[in-house]
């Protein structure tokens, strides 16, 4: 009989204790612990394990002994999927996905696995079934008879469907609902979480077959489980967006096979998710006529160039204390443009109720749209409207200067190819780029005052 013993787990990151504690050592989260029954099954396990343990031997090799294959990837026939993954889906990989319940995680993975006819692909579902899967099928209007779909919980039920359908890709939704023979503490819980991700990876190591992982969000948005399994997959993809609007953001956070400041864009509509291969015709809204308070900024995401409205509203305080709100830019951030704004310009904020907002629900951290973010402030407290026609792309520092951002190149080919005339960036952006190739108007400015000159008079 298999010999059993509690172990006191954290549920925030996963730290292991022999006693209750309190406190975390680890995270320093208060009363996080949660006992759980571990079972140790040395005897109880997979056959296509056993079998790979014996064929296997283990032998240290130099790197001069090992051959290099050229990298190969499994194209996903998803252009927003492939240029977060850094290409395509590498064999082998274990991949998180992410995001706050309703947003769409089940239907981008399902989608996917659907697109791909000429492979074989795992859909295992613990939360739906059958017939609901079939469906939600249904409604995105593809079909493929190469996709299976099982629901099952138990890993080791999953393994001999695996064993019998010998799949190339596998889905899992969602890794929460798996329990393991290994451990007995209920699914979803930190042993368990864990136990099943190292079945799982184990699995995709020796069999060269990518496995993707659906997970949840905690209420402080963060991944549900262990921090450690973030650390045990190669990829992790964060899902995310307001689901009162149309539009989804796939963001890589971690990829040991890519870049991790690329993103997708998604449109939700009713057959599906759509990919947007020009976000910022969606990011910028159409007006009527010219309205004070919005100015257009250019941001960068991994390669990918992206123009996006910035709008503000300035008016005098009700109160004695001030508001600043942003939304889908940084709090801090907004501080110090007023506070430069005050002290180099003259403008006078210390009374002013500011509110500023991305447009599109996106949350943008690139200070190149400092500019764009200070001239849109002054717009709507002067009442004075700019050009739809004119773009910017550069960082503030604290002394009022205007400074160069990364890429610049890039930013002005990308407001040219939309129709922009005119682009203001800081005049050290000069040193690296000839901008005489560009159609469009590029004015450089050293200070913002210079810039307010210019537009305003």
């Amino acid at each position: 009989m298999a010999k059993s013993k509690t172990s006191f787990f954290c549920q925030s990151c996963g730290y292991e204790s022999a006693k209750w504690l309190g406190k975390c050592p680890s995270c320093s989260a208060w009363n996080t612990f949660v006992e759980e029954l571990l079972v140790k099954e040395e005897s109880n396990r997979n056959e296509w394990r056993q079998e790979s343990s014996r064929s296997r031997t283990l032998k240290a090799r130099t790197l001069q002994e090992i051959k290099t294959t050229e990298e190969v990837r499994l194209s996903s026939t998803d252009d927003e999927l492939n240029r977060v993954l850094g290409g395509g889906i590498v064999p082998g990989s274990l991949v998180l996905v992410g995001g706050e319940p309703g947003i769409g995680k089940s239907t981008l993975m399902l989608q996917v696995g659907l697109q791909l006819k000429s492979h074989r692909v795992l859909y295992v579902s613990g939360e739906e079934s059958e017939q609901q899967i079939k469906m939600r099928a249904e409604r995105l209007g593809n079909t493929s008879q190469n996709f299976y779909i099982l629901t099952e919980t138990n890993t080791k039920n999953v393994f001999l469907a695996i064993e019998e359908i010998q799949p190339a890709i596998v889905i899992i939704d969602s890794i929460q609902t798996l329990q393991s023979n290994q451990l007995d503490s209920a699914p979803g819980s930190i042993g368990q979480v864990r136990q099943c991700t190292a079945e799982l990876m184990k699995f995709a190591k020796e069999t060269e077959t990518p496995v993707f992982l659906i997970g949840h969000i905690t209420k402080d948005g963060l991944l549900a489980g262990p921090k450690v399994l973030e650390h045990m997959v190669d990829t992790v993809l964060q899902f995310e967006g307001d689901r009162h609007l149309s539009y989804r953001i796939l963001r890589t956070t971690k990829n040991r096979f890519g870049s991790t400041s690329e993103i997708g864009i998604y449109e939700m509509v009713g057959t599906g998710l759509r990919e947007v291969s020009n976000p910022s015709e969606i990011l910028i809204s159409q007006k009527d006529g010219p309205i004070s308070g919005v100015t257009i900024g250019t941001t960068l995401e991994g390669n990918r160039p992206l123009l996006i409205e910035i709008q503000s509203l300035v008016s005098p305080a009700s109160f004695g204390t001030p508001q600043r709100t942003p939304t889908g830019f940084d709090h801090k951030r907004l501080n110090m443009l007023l506070a430069v704004l005050e002290k180099r310009c003259g403008f006078k904020m210390g009374m002013q109720d500011v509110f500023l907002n991305i447009a599109g629900g996106i949350r943008v951290e690139d200070p190149a749209i400092d500019l764009a973010a200070c001239i849109s402030i002054i717009s709507s407290m002067e009442e004075i409207s700019i050009s739809d026609k004119i773009c910017f792309a550069a960082e503030i520092g604290l002394g009022g200067e205007l400074r160069a951002v990364n890429k610049i190149d890039l930013r002005i080919s990308e407001a040219e190819k939309l129709g922009f005339q005119e682009i203001y960036i800081s005049k050290y952006s000069h040193k690296s780029v000839d901008f005489k190739k560009f159609k469009i108007g590029v004015k450089s400015f050293g200070q913002l005052n210079d810039v307010f000159q210019d537009l305003f008079g």
